[in-house]
C-alpha cells in the first residue's frame, strides 16, 4: 500500500502534536567519501544534511525507502540493499513551515547505501547543491549538522 500525503495544515497539526518517523540515506562511495546535501528548507535549511525524509501514513518500510532513494537519489533501491545504523532522535526548534512556537521531532531510522552516485544527476528538490565529504572532514565542518555529524562518531 503506498502512503497518503496530507495537506499543510493537516501536517502542521501532526508536527505539533507527534513525532515524526524518517529514513536517512547515509550514502557511501568506493572512496569512503559520504552523500551530503546543502538542505533549502526547514528544518536544517542551509546545513549540509544526509539525504533522507519522512515515512508517510499507511507506507511500508520498504515502500518509503524505495520512494525515498528514488526521490532523493534518483535511484530507487530496497532495504535489502542496505545496512541499518540505527535508531537516531533529531530535534529542531523550529518546523517546515516556520510557524512560531512549534518544534519538530523526528525519530529516524538509519542506513547505509553504498553508491557510486555522480553528483550531476542527483535532484535537486531538497538540496542546492551535493557534495562527497570525507568522515574526518564531515566532523569537523560546522556547516554540517550536527545530526547528520552524529552518524559518524570520532
Amino acid at each position: 500500500m503506498s502512503g497518503h500525503r496530507l495537506s499543510t495544515q493537516d501536517f502542521l497539526t501532526v508536527v505539533r502534536l507527534a513525532p515524526l518517523v524518517s529514513l536517512d540515506l547515509v550514502v557511501t562511495n568506493p572512496r569512503g567519501e559520504v552523500l551530503v546535501g546543502l538542505r533549502t528548507n526547514r528544518p536544517a535549511e542551509g546545513y549540509w544534511f544526509v539525504p533522507g525524509g519522512r515515512i508517510q501514513k499507511d507506507e511500508r518500510l520498504d515502500a518509503a525507502f524505495r520512494r525515498l532513494t528514488g526521490e532523493e537519489l534518483g535511484h530507487p533501491i530496497g532495504l535489502a540493499d542496505a545496512s541499518p545504523l540505527g535508531v537516531y532522535e533529531h530535534l529542531y526548534e523550529d518546523n517546515f513551515a516556520g510557524e512560531p512556537g512549534v518544534s519538530t521531532h523526528y525519530v529516524v531510522i538509519a542506513h547505509r547505501v553504498s553508491l557510486d552516485l555522480h553528483l550531476g544527476a542527483l535532484p535537486g528538490a531538497q538540496h542546492a547543491r551535493w557534495k562527497w565529504m570525507h568522515p574526518d572532514e564531515l566532523r569537523a565542518d560546522p556547516t554540517v549538522h550536527p545530526n547528520t555529524r552524529a552518524y559518524f562518531p570520532g
